[in-house]
């Protein structure tokens, strides 16, 4: 297995640049190219989602969910992974079905439930209908948790499932795809999982429960969220069974695609630069300023390009903007989500016309640029699993101010100006005070343009692409098939 590499089928509810809502589809479709380039034969699938075009029909079978038999259809394309050796393809399959998935979203409906109980059991037929048994089933978040349980069901009557291992990957525990328990009855499951030892979740079916009860393995987007997700605090009720699962539990950080995000040769910035032409990328910067109606100076321009919710920190965010743009800053934000964080930045924005801009809605243009031209970006999360903006950031050479959490302390070092070591300002305390101290700091060395440009130059010569994390999860895939040949976890 290990001369030819590892059949990996990697299963998500979005994955970019077909689906997007979140990093969730950033994740799943970048991953798979760097499980390709190292020697994998690795294959996507996601829901066919109205918004999905420009693929091609290979077949059909029938599902049954509960009562119900419905058509799945399987449509294809591609994903291109550029190597320097050249360019190769992963293959990515659309379940499709007109019912559950021809709508003018991707979530958020009534039948939520029945939607991904049909996909996860449509996913192990597809394997079967075109005869690619995966080594791995490698699934993402609540939409996929049944999976690694179906496989253990279906290997009772299909011997080719026995030795597939299973690899359940939580993105965000507060999402869980909590449902009454008729859910079972639509995955064909009997009652007898209904119970708090197995799927049962305060009274309900839960999605998420099911993955982390039933997957060979289990990993984080982060070390320290693994670990801070066996907590109380972070556990969102699953703390307890994530402590007894502990010894399966893994945190491995995301990457990000080198390849899109490359200020030397990304298409969506002004001008192209690199760590030793930030004379350049000071362009970007006064180009920024001008596209988006801020004064052209070289005061700092900090930047956060966000979901408006709750989880980014945004309420000691606005707290602290008075004191934030005392230090004589401008600032833009790019973003979308909660109604009250979106009216309360545009008043802001009122407030403040010649210091602070304010978009909302989804740029995927307006936030490279935002990248390459703030200096500073902000991402102060009460929690973060893993965070991509700030790894983003800092390879377009925006040193990142953020919050002691997740994956956020795991890749950022506070910068220490006597001995150069660090890569952004790192603040501990969830606070206004402490955010704005954190701001401070990172004005004070931005004024000392010595000390800025080697602390810029120093962070963009940082790696954070997939090679490294794509290789530790197929570590973790090779552990999960080892766990499943020593030991079958019971019904």
């Amino acid at each position: 297995m290990l001369d030819t590499g590892l059949k990996i089928l990697l299963v998500a509810s979005e994955v970019a640049p077909f689906a997007k809502t979140g990093g969730l589809a950033d994740v799943a479709g970048s991953l798979p190219k760097a499980l390709l380039l190292q020697g994998n034969d690795v294959r996507v699938v996601l829901p066919r989602y109205r918004s999905i075009s420009g693929f091609n029909t290979i077949g059909d079978f029938p599902v049954q969910v509960g009562p119900r038999k419905e058509t799945c259809i399987v449509r294809t394309s591609q994903i291109e992974a550029k190597s320097p050796e050249g360019v190769r393809f992963v293959p990515v399959y659309f379940l499709d079905n007109y019912h559950y998935f021809d709508r003018e979203r991707y979530y958020m409906f009534p039948d939520e439930a029945e939607r991904f109980a049909f996909f996860d059991l449509a996913c192990l037929k597809m394997c079967e209908a075109l005869n690619f048994i995966p080594d791995v089933v490698h699934c993402n978040d609540w939409q996929t948790g049944f999976i690694p349980l179906l496989i253990k069901e279906r290997a009772r009557n299909n011997p080719v499932w026995e030795g597939v291992a299973s690899c359940f990957t939580i993105h965000n525990l507060r999402y869980q795809g909590n449902f009454p328990r008729d859910v079972l009855y639509l995955l064909g499951l009997g009652q007898e999982y209904f119970h708090p030892e197995a799927v049962e979740f305060y009274g309900q079916v839960s999605f998420m429960k099911a993955g982390i009860m039933y997957a060979d393995v289990i990993n984080t987007v982060s070390v320290t969220y693994s670990r801070e997700i066996q907590t109380p605090e972070y556990g969102e009720g699953l703390d307890g069974v994530l402590r007894k699962r502990a010894k399966d539990l893994y945190g491995i950080i995301n990457g990000i695609n080198y390849h899109e995000f490359d200020p030397k040769t990304d298409p969506r910035i002004f001008k192209n630069f690199g760590p030793d032409d930030l004379e350049v990328r000071k362009e970007n910067k006064y180009a920024l300023q001008r596209e988006v109606g801020l004064p052209i100076s070289d005061k700092p321009l900090i930047g956060v390009v966000s979901r408006l919710v709750d989880q980014k920190g945004l309420d000691i965010l606005l707290e602290a903007m008075p004191s934030i743009l005392s230090l004589d800053v401008e600032f833009i934000l790019l973003g979308t989500g909660d109604k009250f964080y979106e009216e309360a930045f545009s008043a802001l924005k009122k407030r403040y016309p010649d210091r602070v801009a304010v978009f909302i809605g989804f740029n995927g243009v307006l936030a490279q640029r935002i990248y390459a031209g703030s200096d500073i970006f902000v991402m102060p999360s009460r929690f973060e699993p893993c965070g991509l903006g700030h790894l983003i950031a800092m390879r377009y050479g925006s040193i990142p101010i953020v919050r002691k959490t997740g994956g956020l302390r795991d890749t950022v070092m506070d910068y220490d100006r006597d001995s150069g070591t660090g890569n952004g300002f790192v603040f501990e305390e969830y606070s206004a005070e402490a955010l704005t101290e954190a701001v401070r700091r990172a004005v004070s060395v931005y004024r000392d343009a010595g000390y800025w440009q080697r602390l810029v130059r120093d962070t963009m010569g940082l790696d954070f692409s997939w090679n490294k994390s794509a290789a530790l999860y197929t570590e973790l895939y090779l552990e999960a098939l080892g766990r499943k040949r020593r030991v079958e976890r019971p019904a």
